[in-house]
């Protein structure tokens, strides 16, 4: 097992990050994290960290800020699901070779990824999928095809002296998400969520608390090379756990619902629009999220529970209750 002293993260500002800086904070492990802005100086050391300013360009910053550091995890990333795909490229790609790079100089010997589930997008179904199951040739969607791409980099950069692991969760959620929670409340208030096929197939969800658990086991026991799916455990009916997870929130996701088959060709339709025509509003829907969001996608954990030793330490139950518990 990995001794882990002092740590490295980017994206500490994030959903992800400032779990896990509390997280390794609470294991009394030393934190340094990269923050670009004042605001991110400010929400790092609120939470314990010591800022190194920088973002994923400034080389230099960030070797200086990893001398001596046992591990990195590097959790940022450009989240959204649409955009100018030389930004997306620019950060989930060459951001994650830059980070590789000055681990590289700083002679750091752990690297772990926060990579996604996603990266399978436009490939074999993901029903009950493990690690053995292959990427594939070209990834759907500009954030899934970034985050693809920024994995092979990873996992090819793996070597006796920086062992990187990849950790893929599913559906992050939990307290204090500023990810994709906003954006979900904000598709209900504005009338414009529905569901695909009513939501009655299963999905696999990763609770902020089993990620941020997950994340730090991979820096501890993760073998170099290899990727590791994280979930809640057993899989959720997608309907179910929506109206509980806005529920928390007082929220009512409705019942307007189209079929699987019209949301992929409305997915098209909308894809082939937005590329042809710069529109700069982003699109109601895309074939990437259809795929993400609107058909099974279960994941099997055996890998890292016997790699890693990973089980949940929070029940779905548990992370709806934290969440309810937040808005008193």
């Amino acid at each position: 097992m990995t001794k882990i002293k002092t740590a490295f993260v980017t994206g500490g500002s994030g959903f992800v990050g400032r779990d896990l800086i509390r997280i390794l904070k609470e294991n009394n492990i030393s934190v340094r994290a990269l923050a670009r802005s004042d605001k991110s100086i400010d929400v790092v050391k609120s939470l314990g960290a010591i800022p190194i300013q920088g973002d994923l360009d400034s080389l230099d910053a960030m070797v200086d800020g990893m001398q001596d550091c046992d591990v990195i995890f590097h959790a940022a990333a450009f989240v959204d699901d649409w955009g100018r795909y030389d930004e997306i490229y620019k950060i989930n790609v060459t951001g994650t070779e830059n980070v590789l790079e000055a681990a590289k100089r700083a002679k750091v010997p752990r690297f772990i990824h926060l990579s996604t589930e996603a990266v399978y997008v436009g490939g074999q179904k993901l029903q009950n999928a493990d690690e053995t199951l292959p990427l594939p040739n070209k990834t759907l969607g500009m954030y899934p095809r970034s985050k693809a791409l920024a994995e092979k980099i990873v996992v090819a950069n793996n070597g006796p002296d920086l062992q990187t692991v990849v950790v893929r969760p599913r559906f992050i959620w939990g307290v204090d998400d500023t990810s994709l929670l906003p954006k979900v409340l904000e598709l209900v208030r504005n009338g414009d969520f529905m569901w695909i096929n009513n939501g009655k197939y299963l999905t696999s969800t990763c609770n902020i608390k089993n990620l941020s658990h997950a994340l730090v086991l991979a820096a501890q026991k993760g073998l170099g090379g290899e990727c590791y799916f994280i979930t809640d455990g057993e899989p959720i009916e997608l309907r179910k756990f929506f109206i509980d997870w806005l529920g928390t929130q007082g929220v009512d996701p409705g019942t307007k619902s189209i079929p699987y088959w019209f949301a992929r060709v409305l997915g098209y339709v909308v894809d082939s629009i937005w590329t042809l025509i710069p529109i700069k509003k982003r699109p109601p829907i895309t074939t990437a999220t259809v795929l993400i969001m609107g058909e099974e996608v279960t994941l099997n954990v055996s890998k890292a529970a016997k790699e890693l030793g990973y089980k949940p330490v929070v029940t779905r139950q548990e992370g709806l209750q934290a969440m309810r518990n937040a808005l008193k």
